[in-house]
């Protein structure tokens, strides 16, 4: 994404601030992994959105004025000894080409800054309060801010912003549909590069290698998130890392990856047999996931609200699953479909947009899994089809259609091996 991209969404907000405001946002801060190691830091995902920059220990500030805003960055200064060891921090210069934000200071003139701010007359703080539970750890630095201004500055209204920033995370822009197409064209090669190495014996973390190489040659060194790689049993575990099971003819390999280009996430999952052909049963149970995925984007289109996506892909699949005698009636789909069906993508692999608790109405611009899971223990099968769809003017468009879906192209392509 270019400077402007960020500009522009950090003018949408504005919109939204009253007159005499303080906007924080934080990159976040690297946190201890064991001894003297740290985890590899990762920037909260609407910093990135609203500044482009990805380094630790930053602060975006805008004081939205009567008639103006008065922005400034507050990165760590230049450091030859630091950087040595943990790798060149932004310039100035080179802060303005990813943000367009021409105020740079040091991170030390943070606090100042703020106390000054409150001083002149700054009592509303909007903080983005983004938190999916209680006692979550790390504390998050808007919170950290938020009990040390309640401290030392009691009268400061203290304001969520992370209800706007969901809001416009929800619909996205054309710069981000293209990316998200070019992320599925690699998504779709790593997939294939999996189906093309598959074999009796094999390890899960061989599968995940060939993944993982088939991203690097195209310039992505990261998958967008913690890739979902298993076989067998290890099917039955919807979030599993291991790598370590070893899979067998007859087993159905599952995965659930996406690549990231330019900050734009996919996911995408497939289900197929590490010998290259679907057994009847395995065929039978895919069978149900693929007509329902079909449906599905055959009815998506802007007005339908968010909700029924997930109710649709359940009834749907559970009348799958009673007419091929699957279950005896559809109120027995739990047993075989255990997750929703649908969650939006973007710069975080669930992003955390406004869907309204689901009555939000479909739009254009939107993109969200249809993610059909059946897991069937008895049957030793387990599996999900999942594929990105994109809201368009009068319908819908499946992003990730470039990836092998159909029984018929999943085994003619695996018949190249």
């Amino acid at each position: 994404m270019n400077k402007q991209f960020h500009k522009d969404n950090r003018d949408t907000l504005y919109r939204t601030l009253p007159a005499n405001s303080l906007l924080l946002l934080f990159s976040g801060q690297s946190v201890r992994k064991t001894g003297d190691e740290d985890y590899p830091f990762f920037a909260d995902r609407s910093f990135v959105y609203f500044t482009g920059i990805e380094q630790v220990d930053s602060i975006f500030a805008a004081v939205h004025g009567d008639n103006d805003v008065e922005e400034c960055l507050f990165l760590l200064p230049k450091d030859m000894m630091a950087e040595r060891w943990t790798g060149r921090r932004l310039t100035s210069d080179e802060a303005y080409e990813c943000s367009s934000i021409n105020t740079v200071k040091h991170l030390d003139s943070f606090l100042p800054f703020l106390k000054q701010k409150i001083n002149v007359g700054i009592h509303t703080i909007y903080l983005d309060f983004d938190r999916l539970k209680e006692n979550e750890y790390p504390i998050r630095p808007a919170f950290q801010l938020a009990e040390w201004l309640r401290k030392n500055y009691p009268f400061v209204k203290l304001e969520n912003i992370n209800p706007q920033i969901r809001l416009q995370r929800t619909i996205k822009k054309p710069c981000e549909i293209e990316a998200m197409r070019y992320a599925e064209t690699i998504t779709a090669e790593g997939i294939k590069a999996m189906m093309l190495a598959a074999k009796d014996g094999m390890y899960e973390y061989q599968l995940k290698a060939e993944f993982d190489y088939a991203l690097a040659k195209r310039g992505v060194i990261y998958p967008g998130f913690p890739s979902i790689i298993s076989a067998g049993q290890n099917n039955f575990c919807i979030h599993y890392y291991g790598y370590k099971g070893q899979m067998h003819d007859g087993d159905m390999v599952l995965n659930d990856v996406g690549a990231c280009w330019d900050n734009e996430i996919n996911d995408v999952s497939r289900g197929w047999p590490v010998n290259g052909k679907f057994s009847e049963k395995q065929a039978l149970l895919y069978t149900c996931a693929y007509n329902t995925s079909n449906y599905m984007f055959n009815i998506l289109k802007p007005g339908l609200p968010m909700a029924f996506v997930d109710q649709e892909i359940r009834r749907y699949n559970a009348e799958q699953l009673k007419q091929t005698g699957v279950i005896k009636d559809v109120s027995e789909v739990g047993t075989y479909m255990w997750h929703g069906g649908a969650h939006h993508v973007g710069y975080d692999v669930h992003d955390m947009v406004d869907v309204q608790g689901g009555q939000r109405l479909l739009e254009a611009g939107m993109v969200f899994c249809v993610d059909v899971g059946i897991y069937h223990e008895d049957w030793g099968i387990g599996f999900r089809l999942e594929d990105n769809c994109l809201i368009t003017e009068d319908g819908c468009e499946n992003l990730s259609s470039c990836t092998p879906r159909s029984i018929e192209d999943i085994e003619a392509f695996m018949g190249k091996r």
